[in-house]
């Protein structure tokens, strides 16, 4: 059973995440507006007329470091230099039945700033008081209609990188217009293999389902090291959304899910392009800061009662995502904006 709104009242025992076959089922976000028209998803430029135009600050970012879905938003939003466009929130690891929580007196956690609400669901009634669905992060808030503009973790990605491209400090393009298919492709090759992969390991109902999800994991696992041995990023030669969309399940893998999900046929660690690439991205300006291993460590050993009853955190293991990586054997790299000025191994 799961923790969700049925018609804006708030339910702990809704239905189950699994289907007949004992697979797991994630549902669809509810909101699916877009700042800048709908024509920014194509990587258009925005219309200033549209229902939610361009402004800085009145947008507002609702997050957990625990998320890999959130924290594509944040890592997009750190690359292109957002912070002062774009507030954020963030809610404590732990989500218990009353859903993600703000603890401001917690380490790396945040009060609700905007609303001043104790837990996110609030939000979410807020928008829709009818509102039937799961409490999900990230959340694009925003302040002036005091509404929900977009949960779509993958929407808000490309809204931070194109819409908000005139508001960024940074001159970063994560959507460059010759390579927009391949993005578009990656991100969808890696999608359920891997982002989402890992979870119907985890949240498995049966072992054929298990071992369904494990194979196609790691069979998708293998076949980008493949690729990374040749190409520098998932999309060719040129830093993109797809990288940053993968970015955040390796980055939780040896810790979380190579236990936690029962994931363990290799580590990335085990992977020589993969594990390089990894710690070229967490290398990045501003990338290292929206990783926190402690929230998300916590949340997923502390949230899921039903695949670990005891609730204890794992300590392990203690990789050095700032090690030297070989990924400058390979052309292209990032954008000039991030070079030279990324975390580095003497930091």
């Amino acid at each position: 059973m799961v923790n969700m709104f049925v018609d804006g009242e708030w339910r702990t025992d809704a239905y189950e995440l699994a289907d007949d076959d004992g697979e797991f089922d994630r549902d669809e976000t509810s909101f699916r507006n877009w700042v800048g028209g709908e024509q920014v998803k194509d990587g258009e430029a925005p219309d200033p007329d549209a229902e939610f135009p361009i402004e800085s600050g009145r947008y507002h970012l609702y997050v957990s470091y625990a998320c890999p879905w959130a924290h594509r938003t944040l890592v997009t939003r750190a690359l292109k230099g957002l912070e002062d466009a774009v507030s954020v929130d963030v809610v404590d690891p732990y989500r218990d039945d009353d859903g993600w929580q703000f603890t401001p007196e917690k380490e790396g956690c945040t009060e609700d700033s905007v609303n001043g609400f104790d837990y996110l669901r609030e939000a979410y009634v807020a928008a829709d008081p009818n509102y039937t669905g799961r409490v999900s992060v990230p959340v694009l808030w925003d302040k002036q209609e005091e509404t929900i503009v977009n949960n779509e973790s993958e929407e808000v990605m490309r809204m931070l990188d194109v819409a908000f491209d005139d508001l960024a400090t940074r001159d970063v393009d994560l959507y460059p217009e010759g390579h927009r298919d391949d993005v578009d492709r990656a991100i969808e090759e890696i999608y359920d293999p891997i982002n989402n992969g890992v979870y119907r390991a985890g949240f498995a109902e049966t072992q054929a389902a298990y071992e369904r999800a494990v194979g196609d994991l790691f069979d998708a696992l293998d076949r980008w090291e493949e690729v990374l041995g040749e190409q520098r990023y998932l999309a060719g030669d040129v830093l993109t959304e797809a990288d940053i969309a993968m970015f955040t399940t390796l980055v939780r893998f040896d810790d979380v899910y190579h236990t936690h999900f029962k994931c363990n046929v290799r580590k990335i660690a085990e992977y020589p392009n993969l594990w390089n690439y990894l710690c070229e991205l967490y290398q990045l300006p501003g990338v290292a800061d929206t990783v926190d291993m402690e929230h998300i460590r916590e949340h997923y050993y502390t949230t899921h009662e039903d695949v670990n009853p005891k609730r204890i955190v794992a300590v392990g293991p203690d990789h050095d995502f700032l090690a030297p990586h070989d990924r400058d054997r390979l052309p292209g790299g990032p954008p000039e904006a991030l070079r030279e000025t990324g975390a580095t191994a003497d930091d």
